[in-house]
């Protein structure tokens, strides 16, 4: 095996080669990739991704939706180190851990009230699992084992485990895997077919699942003004829980803190992760309300003991992270900065109307999808756009034809005129 000595870092073509030889890609037609020449990241610094040639370019996707400030942010590097100095981990299972404890504390301060306790994970897919079971076992614990069918909403997704896949298949991405899955009710995003299926469903139905404002992998699809708090109301009618999945819409993305705030509407169980930590290191939470954390209270030889758990909950370092990533946010007054960057990008998504290639734009603060239109499927012209923007330094990925723009909540105008900018000219040569 090649191994680079101390001191030196291996070349580009060494890079490729061990990857192709050893690395299974997330999401990723690996026929093609063993094909191509695959970009290796080396640094970062600010908005910018640097390859192992030294190359720079601009994080169009925050690094998979997840990046807030920045790479390399001073404030977040030294929480991290300063924590690394007491202790890297430590479980949660019979321990409590300081970091874990002061994030909790901020997390409910900023959520959506009602919300009072907090379950971390590590991951967005683990964050919705835990919600979905603890939802069927709130009822299980109340003398309503009946209840244990959900209701997601058609091209949602909610994560790649078993129940996510199950409450958010998407056809694409999850067909091998439909012997797999539990049954769950499947709607449009229409009030009227909501409403039909929890009159007639509703004293077996455990809880309702959303993602609130926007279903990002779908391809940005953003729901009707008031179509959330309407789906708010009718779980509260017909008694049933409600869960927010704003794994990719929380943490500013829409312009407010989480996507539930644009419709005032609380949720019972609130599943976060991507944007927690600023984007640097795997962490995840499922909130919940004190009614359904009082449903698991109880004597230990009753059994309502919630049993789950991961080896990395509430990881110190994380949740450094994180609580830094917090006190930037005040800081910095991100939340306003991004509602007013917002309607900077929009005029500048503007001028992409007139070009014949795109459909619908959609936007809701920085989360943009960028429509293609009149092409053949098999071309992955999504896929096409986003290898060549490349030589412009920018960096996009495709929810199949349609671009998906995510920066960095902290970039600035310039940099995203940049992108847009880079994004026409790609376009145009189609």
């Amino acid at each position: 095996m090649t191994r680079a000595p101390a001191g030196r870092s291996l070349s580009t073509d060494e890079l490729r080669r061990l990857d192709k030889q050893f690395v299974w890609h997330p999401f990723t037609h690996m026929k093609q990739w063993l094909a191509d020449e695959p970009l290796v990241i080396t640094g970062a610094d600010g908005m910018y991704l640097i390859d192992s040639d030294g190359n720079r370019y601009l994080d169009g996707v925050s690094s998979l939706w997840c990046n807030v400030h920045g790479h390399r942010v001073s404030e977040i590097d030294a929480a991290i180190r300063a924590q690394l100095g007491k202790v890297a981990h430590t479980t949660m299972l019979g321990l409590a851990s300081e970091p874990a404890i002061l994030l909790a504390e901020r997390l409910i301060k900023i959520a959506p009230r009602g919300l009072a306790k907090v379950f971390y994970s590590d991951a967005g897919a683990t964050a919705t699992e835990i919600a979905f079971k603890l939802a069927a076992q709130y009822w299980f614990n109340l003398g309503k084992p009946e209840k244990c069918e959900f209701v997601g909403f058609a091209d949602a997704y909610h994560g790649d485990t078993v129940g996510a896949m199950s409450i958010g298949r998407t056809e694409a991405f999850h067909r091998p895997y439909f012997p797999l899955l539990f049954k769950a009710h499947f709607t449009p995003t229409d009030l009227a077919k909501v409403e039909s299926i929890l009159r007639e469903r509703a004293p077996r139905i455990a809880a309702v699942c959303i993602e609130p404002i926007v279903q990002g992998a779908a391809g940005m699809l953003i729901q009707p003004e008031g179509f959330l708090r309407g789906v708010r109301e009718l779980c509260t009618k017909h008694d049933v829980l409600m869960i927010a999945d704003e794994v990719a819409t929380g943490f500013g993305r829409t312009g407010k803190m989480f996507a539930c705030e644009h419709e005032e509407v609380s949720p019972d169980l609130m599943c976060v992760a991507k944007g927690i930590s600023g984007g640097y290191l795997p962490l995840a939470a499922t909130l919940a309300t004190q009614k359904i954390f009082d449903a698991f209270l109880g004597e230990t030889w009753e059994g309502k003991t919630f049993f789950h758990g991961h080896t990395y909950t509430g990881n110190p370092l994380a949740c450094a992270a994180a609580l830094a990533s917090l006190d930037l946010f005040e800081r910095n007054d991100l939340l306003r900065a991004v509602q007013r960057k917002s309607i900077g990008l929009a005029k500048m998504l503007d001028e992409l109307r007139t070009l014949p290639q795109v459909g619908q734009i959609r936007q809701k603060g920085f989360m943009v999808g960028v429509e293609l239109v009149g092409f053949d499927p098999k071309r992955r012209t999504g896929a096409e756009v986003c290898a060549k923007i490349r030589r412009r330094g920018v960096i996009l990925r495709p929810l199949s034809d349609v671009i998906v723009l995510m920066p960095p909540l902290a970039m600035e105008l310039d940099d995203l005129r940049r992108i847009v900018d880079a994004l026409a000219a790609e376009i145009r040569e189609l």
